[in-house]
């Protein structure tokens, strides 16, 4: 199974193949994981990191260790109940939104046993990752936007050690009406939050 630099290294390999040795990187929730690595790497020319919903090091590695472990346990049919459960709330939520709606309903229709080891995978990785000392030495801006409702990662922490730790961090940015998942939430405000910090440069 991939590691966390692994995930990197397909990621540059990618881009090479498409002659893009340079730009952003925009990492949303585990995807941000991969931005610290690629940074510190240096293969791809990293001109700003925009984190959405994404953190350093998990501010509740207890929880995702605790996660990691429930999920290898629960039988699939459990976990589609338990994504059910947080549909409904989220239907309520996102109600007036019917791009979003639809995207929940795709979301768990496409959930298999495989999806259900990936995500017990993603969740070791997470529990061991610490890449503070990376975003501690980043040379690039740092931007940071996330949905004011996150249990998944709670942003006050993440807002906290960044604020204190991170010196290239130059905003960070709560969409009120968004979840942890900012940009399907949310992705009008997202995306124009983005572009503006990538014309601000």
């Amino acid at each position: 199974m991939w590691s966390l630099h692994d995930y990197a290294a397909g990621i540059e390999e990618a881009l090479g193949k498409h002659q893009i040795t340079r730009g952003w990187l925009l990492g949303e929730s585990f995807g941000s994981q991969i931005v610290w690595p690629m940074l510190e790497r240096a293969k791809f020319q990293v001109e700003g990191v925009i984190l959405a919903g994404g953190f350093v090091r998990h501010p509740t590695t207890a929880g995702v260790r605790f996660a990691e472990r429930l999920v290898g346990s629960l039988s699939l049919a459990m976990v589609t109940r338990i994504l059910f459960g947080y549909a409904r709330i989220a239907r309520f939520r996102f109600r007036r939104s019917p791009e979003t709606l639809k995207r929940i309903d795709e979301f768990i229709a496409r959930r298999t046993k495989l999806d259900q080891r990936a995500a017990q995978h993603r969740l070791h990785l997470l529990a061991r990752a610490d890449f503070c000392s990376i975003a501690q030495r980043a040379h690039v801006p740092v931007y940071a936007i996330t949905g004011l409702f996150d249990p998944i990662v709670p942003w006050p922490w993440v807002k906290r050690w960044m604020k204190k730790n991170c010196p290239a961090l130059r905003d960070y940015r709560i969409i009120r009406s968004a979840d942890h998942n900012v940009l399907s939430t949310s992705p009008h405000k997202s995306s124009d939050q983005i572009v503006r910090w990538i014309n601000s440069r």
